[in-house]
């Protein structure tokens, strides 16, 4: 009957690439096969011919390795009288590659005690169950039998060897077994990148490459996976590219895993159609593929793209939605972030520290406290490892939203504390009213040996100048190049301006810029000008002004700055004068936002 199911579907009209046809084909094959086995098994019991060792090979062949039913390889194997190494060595296969891959070693050592002589095929499947569930003990044990039995010049013996201590992460026993091979092929040379790999000895993992190419060694997809994800990982781009060529150059095979790992390379650097290129060659993709393309389009901005994926991924995991709610949250789209956000709750699918850092930058953005509340308690009720970057996004959202008390009590909470976590919380002090709090964090991160940066000295300088602390932002001004050697970037030289604007010292604001060692962008000289109308000096206030039309002359705002700063001192006919010239030149005044706005 089974041998009628096939035939018909073999005469239907199902084209032989039809996926859903090859698996209809793949399990009708393996009815027949299953049937065909079971009476053949059948009629050697009933013949007296169970111990015939050739036809029974064939039968546990199949039970054990080619459809698994490891329970019925077992009653097989037990009907064999004095069953040899060959037999035992198929069990061994069966058991290695099963969920259970302790039972092979439990088996060989049965079959050690039964008087079982292993060969060149024995360990290797022994080891390899030995690397799967990390039993570096037992591994080691196979080791000195491989010694004792003279099979360590065999090369597959020794490339599971290898394997076995890389997979372990004893990378002295596993180079230590490579450079005793006489003869090492890719696989030798594999089982060691992997190693590397594995331990993100990442430099080590591109030294073998250069060994194996030296050696004459062609590199095949494996190697390739590990070499070009370690250039990634590095960001070597010279290496990458070459390897890139390394691949066309060898025509080496992009399956899915080169393919995935091809992706992320390319979408790192942001070279959309290159990935692009890769992705609609792949003859399979797998939800990983779709994730890294997702990640790839949202770096480049093509978040249309990237959403458009996503919804085509029928069974989205935690690193799908993770990555399109960090491509919004990464391009200031906070409220799509939220909103996709909200649906992974109704997907039921739990967030871990990478998505929930993601939604609270969002809530920090939008200052959506309560939101970031209910995430706070989440971490709590889930019990969910805060990490020190999700401790970070704790303390940055509660300073955004203004719950500077909250801020600090996470800050005293965060074990593992990095400058960013000192950074979030000097400028959340320095933001909220709590100026001499964030000078007392500074001078405490100091002393507790961190190294600011130049976002540290940005939250200083904001908190001197909401302060009106003049002396003191000088004087860390000064210190950030001669003492901590940060170079003051145009934002600094901008708070210094105000600094000495909100304490009236225009002139010396004026002789600041003056001597800064970049041209100033205009923004310097809209801070001025803006004190000048603040102070009444109406000669600073022309001298920004004039800079201002130099630089920018298109903005309306600096107009209508300079316009308030002659009506405040009543000199009406040069605020209508500055009024009439914006409208001669035809500059608009943009529409004023708020800081939530922008």
């Amino acid at each position: 009957m089974e041998a009628d199911v096939l035939s018909d579907m073999c005469h239907t009209a199902f084209p032989l690439t039809d996926p859903l046809f090859m698996k209809k084909i793949q399990f009708s094959f393996s009815i027949v096969m299953m049937e065909a086995i079971k009476k053949l098994h059948g009629h050697l019991i009933v013949s007296g011919l169970y111990n015939c060792q050739y036809a029974m090979s064939k039968i546990l062949r199949f039970y054990a390795i080619l459809q698994p039913d490891l329970a019925l390889a077992h009653k097989v194997y037990g009907q064999i009288e004095a069953p040899t190494t060959y037999l035992r060595n198929i069990i061994l296969r069966g058991l290695a590659q099963s969920d259970a891959p302790e039972d092979a070693i439990a088996f060989y050592k049965k079959a050690r005690g039964e008087g079982m002589e292993p060969d060149n095929l024995t360990f290797p499947f022994v080891v390899k169950a030995c690397a799967r569930i990390s039993a570096l003990k037992e591994g080691k044990q196979m080791h000195n039998h491989v010694l004792k039995f003279g099979l360590l010049s065999d090369i597959f013996v020794s490339n599971s060897l290898i394997h076995l201590y890389a997979a372990c992460g004893d990378l002295c026993c596993a180079r230590s077994v490579f450079h005793e091979m006489l003869v090492k092929d890719v696989v030798s040379w594999n089982s060691l990148i992997c190693g590397y790999s594995q331990c993100n000895r990442l430099q080590e993992v591109l030294k073998l490459f250069r060994l194996m190419h030296g050696e004459g060694v062609r590199a095949d997809k494996v190697t390739m996976v590990k070499v070009v994800s370690a250039c990634t990982r590095l960001g070597d781009w010279s290496m990458a590219d070459c390897l890139v060529k390394y691949i066309e150059d060898y025509c080496i095979e992009v399956d899915i895993y080169l393919g995935n790992t091809l992706i992320d390379y390319y979408g790192r650097r942001g070279q959309l159609q290159s990935a692009e290129k890769v992705f609609f060659n792949m003859k399979d993709r797998n939800t990983v593929t779709m994730n890294a393309m997702i990640t790839a389009y949202s770096k480049a901005g093509d978040l249309v793209s990237a959403r458009r994926l996503f919804e085509e991924i029928p069974s989205k995991d935690l690193i799908s939605w993770s990555s399109m709610i960090s491509g919004y949250s990464q391009a200031s789209q906070f409220s799509d972030a939220l909103e996709l956000f909200r649906q992974m709750q109704r997907a039921k699918v739990k967030p871990d520290a990478v998505v929930l850092a993601s939604v609270l930058s969002a809530c920090a953005h939008l200052g959506a406290l309560d939101l970031g509340k209910w995430i706070h308690d989440y971490v709590r009720r889930h019990g969910i490892e805060a990490d020190t970057i999700l401790h970070n996004s704790l303390i940055d959202m509660y300073a955004k939203c203004g719950s500077t008390k909250e801020a600090l009590q996470v800050f005293r909470e965060t074990k593992e504390k990095d400058t960013l976590s000192w950074n979030s919380i000097i400028m959340g002090l320095a933001n909220n009213g709590s100026e001499h709090e964030a000078l007392g964090a500074f001078r405490a991160m100091l002393a507790e040996g961190f190294r600011p940066n130049e976002v540290t000295f940005l939250g200083v300088l904001i908190a001197c100048a909401n302060a009106e602390l003049v002396e003191e932002g000088l004087g860390h001004f000064e210190s950030m190049r001669s003492v901590h050697g940060v170079e003051p970037q145009m934002k600094h030289y901008g708070v210094v301006v105000d600094l000495l604007g909100r304490a009236g010292r225009l002139t010396k604001a004026l002789g600041f810029i003056a001597e800064m060692p970049v041209a100033p962008e205009p923004v310097v000289y809209r801070i001025l000008l803006g004190a000048a109308r603040t102070h009444g000096d109406l000669g600073v206030a022309e001298v920004a002004a004039e800079r201002l039309r130099e630089l920018d002359g298109g903005n309306g705002g600096d107009y209508t700055l300079m316009s308030n700063a002659y009506a405040g001192a009543d000199r009406w006919s040069d605020a209508m004068e500055v009024r009439q010239r914006m409208e001669d030149r035809r500059v608009r005044k943009l529409p004023a936002c708020s800081v939530v706005d922008c």
